[in-house]
């Protein structure tokens, strides 16, 4: 029988290990602890689980569950291992002595398993002591073997011989390092970052240790505030990821990321240009350390498979995701959307060219992971980022559910590490595995919604085709392209031109150094159809009134008011109606006229109605309607305009408004009965009051026939 798997959990109440596949069952022989538990970490090794209360830290070990030793430290707050688990590092937060001076909070002690169960190691353990203020990179950084520790100071970083750390053994003296990461691989090389400073460029330096007179690769770059460098198992090839807190450009909030390749003995180093815009997602390698693969590009992002010497050998689909994850052997590959994405998960199979094995929904997942076995997904909902819906489950790399448990306040979850050796390859899709009874529970409480619920429509664009505008890029639409002007006062509404300060029914106004028809040239290529259209029937209509105003033939003001003139802003057709004004209050008051001219003018035809004897020059012979309002001519004087169309149409008469709104509303009926019916069909249970309108159909149909209605 195969070495099972194992998990454990921290919740606020307790600390939990269960063996997973194939049993499913707590570990035999561990007594979970409870209280105020503070963290809890495997060694890399797998041998020896640890975790911390408020008196003590205690090492248990891990195949069996029984506790190993205990260590005096209280409050500890991080736990860690070295990488062959002989020594465990704790750190406390910052303190002070009674003389003010700075309490040595980093602590590193030796893991002796010859003690008598339950009994505490004393101070002896204790091989080193540091001052560490921060809890940002707080970790000793170790070399595969132990030999070498590392940590970093100001400007530099110091060396020690893992059994000696009271005496540092070197030194690499570099002016202004903030980060660095030591090699997993055998040839003891190290990384270490520069940020910018004073103008110069930031710069990833690697070197061989003990060799510190110059670095053997080194890469020099802008945009780079810090970085993750990220080795490959080998150690052979660094890659670096870098981001500026600012992006200086305005197309993202969350800065610009750029990301480099390094080779650890100089043969290579190069930028890995990527062929879709937007930020860097997630960045993870082979565990056969000859490619990686990288999440990319505004959404839907791109996730591309890379070579150790940055060349693309494959591109999958787009789609909303930002996590990418390769299985312990490396044949599986799975792309999940995480965060404030949907949670699906795509699992593909790398020995069978990419191919698409399935999709998983784990919706509101904030921890993803592999099974050291490469056939086994954990996701669990974790506080503080949800306090509710949370719990571990577990699922087979085909799909389906094996594993589930509930759980409250749950903090924390982890696989216990195991060497690919202990789980051999060999099928992993045949034969299936059986689900746990627990899955099979969960599975009979979830609820499969009976019809998917689409994005919403409003009334007006149902039943229409989608606008490619609207689309993702992933489903046919266009590819989100940045204006660069998020962080430069330009204010834009995110999808087209920057907007610009208009007052409606005005002109607009010349920019400087160009000319009207230019500026119109230009700004009838960012409009749309419908925009353009009516941008032609106003200046259409400019010209007409310029032509009527030049032959004399402009029409007189209205006799409703004196002194008042019409709206400008009002078009001709509603200047013509009658009777189908709005009300006006008693206290309103036409607004004066915008210019002096018009004021002049206002006077001299208030003046020619108040004096009737006075000869006035002779109005275009025309028929006048009954508010004294001519209607418009045409710029022929010989000519006489078309009469308007008079004919009154009783409201009962064919195509008259009351019929098209009595016929809208008997259509609308008619789809909510045949919906109505579609529902029954699919065995939903229909109310009396839904089935008396299903009833009623044949009222509507007759009804829609006497209005001249046919299909």
């Amino acid at each position: 029988m195969a070495v099972p798997t194992q998990f454990a959990y921290r919740t606020s109440k307790n600390i939990g290990a269960v063996d997973a596949a194939p049993v499913y069952q707590p570990l035999p022989g561990f007594t979970r602890p409870e209280g105020n538990l503070r963290c809890c970490v495997y060694s890399p090794c797998g041998r020896y689980f640890a975790w911390a209360s408020l008196e003590r830290v205690t090492v248990a070990d891990a195949s069996i569950g029984h506790v190993i030793t205990t260590l005096p430290a209280e409050n500890v707050f991080e736990l860690g291992f070295s990488p062959l688990g002989s020594f465990i590092i704790t750190w406390q937060r910052p303190s002070k002595d009674e003389n003010g001076d700075a309490v040595k909070n980093l602590k590193v002690w030796t893991v002796l398993e010859g003690e008598a169960p339950g009994a505490e190691a004393d101070e002896h353990t204790v091989v080193g002591r540091f001052v560490q203020k921060s809890q940002t990179g707080w970790n000793l950084q170790y070399t595969f073997d132990e030999r070498y520790c590392a940590r970093v100071v100001t400007n530099e970083i110091q060396f020690y011989e893992s059994q000696d750390l009271g005496t540092v053994w070197n030194k690499l003296r570099v002016e202004g390092v903030s980060d660095f990461a030591v090699s997993p691989g055998k040839n003891h090389s190290i990384a270490v970052f520069v940020p910018e400073r004073k103008g110069q460029p930031a710069a990833v330096k690697v070197y061989n240790v003990p060799q510190f007179d110059g670095p053997v690769s080194q890469k020099n770059f802008f945009k780079g505030d810090k970085v993750q460098l990220k080795w490959n198992n080998e150690g052979t090839t660094l890659i670096v990821l870098a981001q500026t807190e600012v992006d200086r450009s305005g197309k993202s909030y969350y800065g610009e990321t750029t990301l480099y390749l390094l080779s650890a003995n100089g043969g290579f180093d190069s930028r890995i240009e990527l062929d879709k815009d937007g930020p860097i997602h997630d960045v993870t390698w082979s565990p056969n350390s000859k490619e990686f693969g990288v999440v990319y590009g505004y959404m839907p992002a791109k996730t591309t498979i890379f070579d150790t010497r940055a060349k693309a050998t494959h591109s999958f689909a787009l789609g909303p995701r930002n996590t990418i994850l390769f299985s312990p052997h490396g044949r599986f590959v799975l792309v999940a959307g995480f965060g404030n994405l949907a949670g699906q998960m795509d699992i593909y199979d790398l020995e069978k060219n990419y191919h698409k094995i399935c999709t998983i929904e784990a919706s509101n997942a904030s921890v993803c992971e592999w099974s050291p076995d490469g056939k086994h997904i954990l996701t669990a909902t974790t506080s503080p980022r949800l306090r509710v819906d949370n719990g571990v489950r577990i699922w087979h790399v085909t799909g389906g559910l094996m594993y589930n448990e509930n759980l409250q306040e749950l903090y924390h979850v982890i696989w216990r590490p195991q060497s690919p050796t202990a789980h051999p390859i060999e099928d992993p899709l045949h034969p299936l595995p059986t689900p746990h009874a627990s899955a099979l529970e969960y599975l009979g409480t979830v609820k499969t919604p009976s019809k998917p619920a689409g994005a919403y429509r409003p009334p007006g664009a149902r039943g229409q085709v989608t606008p490619l505008a609207f689309k993702r890029e992933d489903e046919g639409g266009a590819a989100y392209v940045s204006n660069g002007s998020l962080s430069l006062g330009i204010g834009v509404n995110g999808f087209g031109k920057p907007r610009k300060r208009e007052v409606p029914g005005a002109e607009l106004a010349p920019e400087e150094g160009d000319g009207t028809a230019t500026n119109a040239a230009d700004g009838d290529e960012q409009l749309s159809k419908a925009a353009l259209k009516n941008k032609k029937k106003r200046e259409s209509k400019k010209a007409k009134d310029a032509a009527e105003k030049a032959a004399g033939l402009t029409p007189a003001p209205e006799k409703s008011l004196p002194g008042a003139f019409p709206s400008p802003s009002r078009s001709p057709e509603r200047k013509d109606r009658k009777g189908h004004e709005r009300n006006r209050s008693r206290g309103y008051v036409e607004p004066r006229p915008h210019s002096r001219p018009e004021r002049r003018d206002a006077k001299r035809h208030q003046a020619q109605q108040q004096q009737p004897n006075l000869k006035t020059p002779p109005a275009p012979t025309s028929t006048t309607k009954s508010n004294g309002v001519p209607p418009p001519q045409k710029a022929a004087p010989k000519e006489s305009p078309p009469q308007p169309d008079v004919t009154v149409t009783s409201p009962g008469s064919p195509g008259t408004p009351s019929q098209d709104k009595k016929t809208r509303a008997l259509l609308k009926k008619l789809r909510a009965i045949d919906d109505l019916k579609m529902r029954r069909a699919g065995g939903e249970k229909l109310e009396g009051t839904q089935i008396k309108k299903m009833d009623t159909e044949d009222e509507v149909r007759k009804e829609l026939e006497a209005l001249g209605w046919n299909e």
